[in-house]
């Protein structure tokens, strides 16, 4: 009996069309087309009651990262690889399912999302950092702070109550990295490389001053710096907002930079340098004040 039905009845409703096979044991209702949460689902259903979606197919589930479609022509909602993460053994292969046997599966590294058993935010990061690049592991770990899922604080926090897994040491490495902050974009992270470079102190990411968000702030310099992104930055309405926002700071006492996606990626050495000079001339300027 499985479901409260016996293999016969399994077999009648299948034969009409009201069941459908997605792997040995788990069946679609009323007809063979499954959104790619229900793909996720079958696929942990068909692996046991211990099992958990993970890694890629965990972070695409969170909306952490973009799931990979299949070819045209193939079944676009069904996801090229499902990955999961098991407790013990698990007894055959599946077409199509990755399995990472665990030993354990403590309580904090599960969770429920969409219905579907998944790994925790913060095992998601540890399990991407065991496979992705620093770049888009930074984002993927940015992405999840964006969504409200996990702060780098906590993740940190996280990091090291699991040492000894795969991906615990790349994902500290990155969040003790001087230049990691919690930025909305890749230029964004590239700037960041570029103030450490100039000797600069780290600065507040995604504050409000004078009523408007900045990208960075160094309260201590009275220095505003905001970084152009080609697709942000590109409506006249959009360039009137920047010399308002530009303006307010100036009135406030503030000095404004505004550095362009061109200049961030292949002009480095001169951000660097304009960043040197005007952050030492705000630096006299504060030891020029009356005390």
């Amino acid at each position: 009996m499985a479901g409260g039905l016996s293999s016969d009845e399994i077999d009648s409703r299948i034969a009409r069309g009201r069941l459908h096979r997605t792997w040995r044991g788990v069946y679609a209702v009323g007809r063979p087309q499954l959104t790619t949460c229900g793909w996720w689902m079958a696929a942990v259903l068909a692996c046991g009651p211990h099992a958990l979606l993970s890694h890629e197919s965990a972070a695409a589930l969170w909306g952490i990262r973009a799931m990979k479609q299949r070819p045209r022509g193939q079944e676009r909602d069904r996801p090229r690889m499902t990955e999961l993460s098991v407790l013990g053994p698990t007894s055959r292969s599946r077409s199509g399912v990755r399995v990472y046997r665990r030993r354990e599966l403590p309580a904090d590294d599960r969770a429920v999302c969409e219905r579907i058993p998944v790994t925790s935010p913060a095992r998601t990061l540890i399990d991407l950092a065991s496979q992705l690049r620093g770049t888009e592991l930074e984002a993927a770990v940015n992405a999840a702070d964006r969504l409200g899922l996990i702060d780098p604080e906590s993740l940190r926090a996280a990091v090291d109550q699991h040492r000894g897994c795969h991906g615990v040491s790349t994902l500290r490495t990155l969040l003790d990295r001087r230049t990691f902050s919690v930025t909305d974009s890749e230029l964004e992270r590239r700037f960041m490389r570029l103030v450490d470079r100039a000797g600069l102190p780290g600065p507040l990411t995604q504050q409000r001053v004078n009523g408007f968000r900045v990208d960075f702030y160094w309260p201590e310099l009275a220095l505003v710096v905001e970084t152009d992104g080609l697709r942000y930055h590109r409506t006249a309405t959009q360039q009137a907002r920047d010399r308002q926002r530009d303006q307010a700071h100036t009135a406030a006492g503030l000095t404004t930079l505004r550095f362009t996606h061109a200049q961030v990626a292949f002009e480095p050495g001169d951000v660097i340098e304009v960043l040197r000079v005007v952050a030492e001339r705000c630096r006299l300027r504060f030891v020029g004040l009356p005390g």
